[in-house]
């Protein structure tokens, strides 16, 4: 064993095995070779293969091939020639020179996003105003059904000191022509007295014609005009008394009645509603 070793130790200078650069299975490096030494014949029918690095060439340096005695071959691979990708052609121009300070394309960024998020801030606020406002007028009333929210009344229809009751929006409106003592009995009603005090001048826009709801304010009985305690209208259902204004003055009933919307496009019509 010992005369082996002796033996193989003078040996092992001729037995290293050449390096060579290679780098994969595809493309031919080296042309077929053999290596001859004393006692070993390394025959290699085949040549080397090396595969396309990312710049489309195969490396300077590529897996080491190593062969002794005390050891079976191995590979040992070795890429030195990677290049970093090169990404300029997706970068700005402003932004490419490094000696150059990129404060300036950051603030050019800035001021356009701000005026991105600012146009669509608006454009934003305008659809939606947009679509509200037609979904609001969807929802109202169409203009067959206002012409019958409307009562037109010729006042001169209606003699001085009578009540006339119309139908409007399936209530009775009651329509008082108003002498002038009633006028000036309204108008000097001491307003602590009231239950729900209101001034006769609130509640009327002409002195002469006071036009309130037929509808009681206790439960929503119809009142009789022309009658109770103060000479105004009087509910038969439960007691309550109306002056010639239209204000409770006497009964369960918690309000004065209702007056609704009006104007006069002329002395001697009314149009309610």
């Amino acid at each position: 064993m010992m005369s082996l070793a002796a033996r193989a130790g003078a040996l092992s200078p001729y037995l290293q095995a050449t390096h060579f650069a290679v780098a994969g299975p595809l493309k031919p490096l080296v042309p077929a070779f053999v290596v001859r030494s004393e006692s070993v014949l390394l025959d290699v029918k085949k040549p080397f293969l090396c595969r396309e690095s990312l710049n489309g060439q195969c490396p300077t340096r590529g897996p080491t091939v190593t062969v002794g005695l005390s050891a079976p071959a191995s590979i040992r691979f070795a890429h030195t020639d990677i290049k970093v990708p090169d990404f300029s052609d997706y970068r700005r121009i402003s932004v490419l020179d490094p000696k150059k300070s990129s404060q300036d394309s950051d603030n050019s960024r800035k001021a356009f996003s701000y005026l991105i998020t600012g146009a669509a801030a608006v454009v934003s606020v305008y659809a939606a105003k947009t679509a509200v406002t037609q979904f609001v007028s969807s929802m109202s009333a169409s203009a067959d059904v206002l012409a019958l929210s409307k009562i037109e009344i010729k006042l001169n229809e209606i003699p001085e000191g009578k009540n006339m009751t119309f139908k409007w929006r399936g209530k009775p409106l009651f329509v008082r022509h108003r002498t002038e003592e009633e006028i000036t009995a309204e108008a000097a009603v001491n307003l602590a007295e009231l239950r729900d005090p209101q001034h006769d001048k609130d509640r009327v826009m002409n002195p002469k014609w006071v036009i309130v709801i037929g509808v009681c304010t206790h439960l929503g009985c119809v009142p009789i005009a022309n009658a109770g305690d103060y000479g105004g209208y009087y509910c038969p259902c439960h007691g309550s008394h109306y002056d010639a204004s239209g204000r409770i003055r006497k009964g369960p009933a918690p309000l004065n009645l209702e007056v609704p919307y009006y104007e006069f496009p002329d002395d001697e019509t009314v149009v309610v509603g």
